[in-house]
């Protein structure tokens, strides 16, 4: 199958698997610049499947770059009234996002976390109630990655040109996300079902608890009466399926946000903010980070866990078996979309109302009242190796195998 034909599925894959956009629906698109070619396929294809309209928003690394070296602070810190006004106006509207990331990790190597730091707090209260449409699926919303040079570089650093990594890249994307195959839409519905057989058995058991044990990792995490395991597919408030990521391998639910004790070591880099964590440990007493550690992107583990209360806890927990086909690439991708569904993982910050029943109901206080934490970030980070074993205690306290050596344990 040539370069073209793997481009073409993969863009479809985005528009009627990911946002499964409707018969005069408007298209949202989130992009980086190096991302021009593939959009251009994206929005031909999406006007053939009957698009309103089609919006993008333009971003690019070097002149990101550029304004947090030099704007002042106040700059960084103000989102201008038109940028909310737009993202609601198409929230509103019910208009289907697509987001293209393309991650590269060291884009802000260099810059104070503090600036970093202020700008992303910023960010998200400006942009609190754009994200009550997705994180409660009110709207469809999918993000994707494609490779830029800087990112396909961190990921195949012998790569003798910046051409041969982007062209590796591109071919690891299009095996993950099953864009090389002959009907990609078949092979996706199929892993769909698979997805659901898991998060049905996992909704069956209701597990009060789960217990992981892995070198550097002794944590009990406490999940809320009510919880919802999802995992690929799921509908909006109105009925549409969509799949969130692309790709995805993960089942998740929400922990209780005063039950987590313990400590929790990852084991691959956190991208965030423009700037690798690695080599870090959280330490948790009722739900709340107490102490941790960094070898490497200390300061910003340090102001992510500050940015507000909900952010020193976690609200998600996230099942992924070792032998995913992102882990089996034995590539480490320096983009949380692509490792995080390598890997078990955890997530600081907001959880998904939706992860509850009648969450996506409930007030900010119904939601604390059952546990659910509500943050400014939601940043995953990923602690699954094949060392990993993980317990469940039932409601009546009897403890089953989950995972063993980074597996499930269970058949469904």
């Amino acid at each position: 199958m040539d370069f073209q034909t793997k481009l073409e599925n993969y863009a479809e894959l985005v528009l009627r698997l990911g946002v499964n956009l409707q018969q005069n629906q408007t298209l949202m698109i989130n992009a980086p610049t190096e991302a021009l070619e593939f959009v251009r396929v994206v929005a031909k294809k999406a006007y053939g499947l009957g698009a309103k309209d089609i919006h993008i928003n333009w971003a690019d690394e070097v002149l990101t770059r550029l304004k947090y070296e030099h704007a002042p602070l106040e700059t960084l810190t103000t989102v201008p009234q038109w940028q909310i006004d737009r993202q609601n106006y198409f929230a509103e509207d019910g208009a289907a996002v697509l987001s293209i990331k393309q991650s590269n990790p060291d884009m802000l190597k260099g810059i104070d976390p503090g600036r970093i730091s202020a700008a992303n707090k910023a960010s998200g209260e400006a942009f609190k109630n754009f994200r009550n449409y997705t994180m409660n699926d009110r709207i469809t919303w999918c993000v994707a990655s494609v490779p830029g040079e800087a990112w396909a570089r961190k990921v195949f650093p012998d790569a003798t040109s910046g051409e041969e990594a982007i062209e590796k890249l591109w071919e690891q994307i299009f095996t993950i996300t099953r864009a090389d195959q002959e009907d990609p839409i078949a092979v996706w519905n199929d892993h769909n079902q698979t997805l659901a057989k898991v998060r049905d058995f996992m909704n069956k058991k209701n597990f009060k608890k789960l217990i992981y044990k892995a070198p550097g990792t002794d944590l009990e995490l406490e999940l809320p009466e009510g919880h919802i395991w999802k995992g690929g597919s799921t509908p909006t408030e109105g009925g549409v399926p969509f799949n969130a990521n692309i790709p995805t391998e993960e089942v998740f639910t929400m922990p209780n946000k005063y039950g987590v004790n313990g400590t929790v070591r990852n084991t691959k880099p956190l991208n965030y903010g423009g700037n690798v964590i690695d080599n870090f440990s959280l330490t948790f007493k009722d739900g709340q980070v107490v102490d941790f550690q960094a070898e490497e992107g200390y300061e910003s583990l340090k102001h992510l866990l500050e940015t507000d209360e909900g952010s020193s806890r976690l609200g998600e927990v996230a099942l992924v078996p070792h032998e995913s086909p992102i882990s089996q690439s034995g590539l480490i991708f320096y983009n949380t979309l692509y490792d995080e569904n390598a890997s078990c993982h955890l997530a600081l910050g907001k959880a998904y109302p939706t992860s509850i029943k009648g969450g996506s109901k409930m007030n900010d206080d119904e939601l604390d009242q059952h546990g659910v934490n509500n943050s400014l970030a939601h940043v995953d980070f990923m602690m699954g190796s094949a060392e990993l074993d993980i317990d469940g205690v039932t409601q009546d306290g009897k403890v089953e195998p989950v995972f063993r050596n980074g597996t499930w344990a269970m058949e469904f």
